[in-house]
């Protein structure tokens, strides 16, 4: 039963990976509100029946589970909308192995934001976000010591996706995890499809030749590599679910090297090693 779960927590990992690069070639044909719009509803669609499986008709029978998942649900899909939306508008500007490093940069983010929420954190995983920090330079800095515009919006999606993370922490602890994501998503891709009627939708044909990277983006990553994931963390230990997990910005290097073609410098390479370093110590002090 444990590999089971690793296996499924390896392949949610791979699954997220390549999501960056489904991303980097959507941004090249659809503005952000077109495809989060539609792959956040396919993927609240997908986790539809098993939140119906799970016994959502009973749960929303409680006026107060009703209220607590709306008010939840609320919060996190507004994190999540803008979490979403600066990572595919930065992800046109960098490439898909950075951003899949770049955005792994929440883990480091999250303890931080927790000090302003009165939670203490130890020396090592403080040390871990300086290597954090060094990691992101390398990575992000030219030789001239400017940073591409996309790298900066990408690290800004990481923070907010650690808001994302922490609205998440509280929210599950007053409902049901899966019903908690159905209904975010939906209200990410609902918003998003409002703004894409009033800023204006991508082309019709470009929609269409772009539907395996909405499928991927809606079905695959957000869907089943959540299935993935809860399935996956009931069988395995904190510190092997982040070791598992965390090989997601891996996969997104080597997914933008085979698909996209894309290259990386020695220096790039080294401060991804640094960060994936800083992100699996952090994360397994605090396990």
């Amino acid at each position: 039963m444990k590999n089971k779960g690793l296996f499924s927590l390896l392949l949610a990992s791979f699954v997220w990976g390549f999501a960056f690069v489904s991303q980097s070639s959507a941004s090249e044909l659809l503005n952000p509100y077109t495809y989060n719009g539609i792959r956040f509803v396919l993927a609240s669609l997908v986790l539809l029946p098993f939140s119906l499986h799970n016994g959502l008709r009973k749960r929303t029978g409680d006026a107060k589970y009703r209220r607590d998942l709306l008010l939840s649900s609320i919060f996190a899909a507004l994190a999540l909308f803008f979490a979403s939306f600066l990572q595919q508008r930065g992800i046109a500007g960098t490439t898909a192995g950075k951003a899949g490093f770049l955005t792994s940069l929440y883990m480091l983010f999250v303890p931080i934001l927790s000090l302003f929420l009165g939670k203490r954190t130890d020396k090592r995983t403080l040390f871990c976000i300086l290597m954090g920090v060094v990691g992101a330079f390398m990575i992000s800095i030219n030789e001239d010591l400017t940073i591409a515009p996309g790298d900066i919006l990408v690290l800004c999606c990481s923070m907010v996706f650690a808001v994302h993370i922490l609205v998440l922490d509280w929210a599950n602890t007053l409902v049901d995890p899966v019903d908690l994501s159905m209904v975010q998503f939906f209200f990410v891709g609902f918003i998003n499809l409002i703004l894409m009627a009033i800023i204006g939708p991508s082309p019709v044909e470009n929609i269409i030749s772009s539907w395996f990277l909405i499928f991927y983006g809606g079905v695959i990553s957000c869907g089943i590599g959540y299935t993935l994931q809860a399935v996956g963390q009931k069988n395995v230990s904190p510190d092997k679910a982040v070791l598992a997990l965390s090989l997601e910005s891996v996969w997104a290097l080597i997914g933008g090297a085979i698909i996209l073609s894309e290259r990386m410098s020695i220096k790039e390479l080294s401060g991804c090693l640094i960060l994936f370093v800083a992100v699996i110590g952090s994360q397994l002090r605090r396990s």
